[in-house]
């Protein structure tokens, strides 16, 4: 039997004077136990030096979890129970672009999953989270 999951991608906005930003058009993904996804997600970065891009994880009524983070530098770290045999991304710096391949998935992959960039310009933390929670924050992505 089948059994089909989703997953929903929204793009968080940490947005500092240099307006470092992501950007998810994708729409909504339907897939099956053991399939292969990529949830894509785009960015804006004013960084010369780095750029640090994030993947966040959230089940219902919890917390986002962190995934894994990609840095321009081409540092890159996974979350211990996202193993990178079936999370991956891979930062294409000439698309701007930093897309999340899940491979072999379960059924508890079904969740909200974030991209977020965060910013490399100091600024107001205050600010920050107001962007964080603000409504231009858009559910992007439905996997089902």
């Amino acid at each position: 039997m089948e059994h089909w999951l989703w997953i929903i991608l929204a793009a968080l906005f940490f947005e500092c004077k240099g307006e470092d930003k992501v950007i998810q058009e994708q729409g909504d993904v339907i897939a099956a136990e053991g399939d292969t996804v990529t949830l894509n997600c785009k960015y804006e970065a004013t960084s010369t030096y780095a750029t640090y891009l994030f993947w966040y994880k959230q089940e219902v009524n919890n917390f986002p979890k962190y995934v894994l983070r990609r840095d321009s530098t081409g540092a890159a770290e996974n979350a211990q129970e996202f193993p990178k045999d079936r999370f991956d991304a891979k930062i294409n710096k000439k698309e701007k672009s930093v897309p999340l391949k899940i491979q072999k998935l379960q059924l508890s992959d079904s969740a909200v999953y974030y991209c977020a960039v965060r910013p490399t310009v100091t600024g107001n933390t205050k600010t920050l989270y107001k962007n964080l929670w603000s409504k231009d924050n858009r559910i992007l992505h439905n996997i089902h």
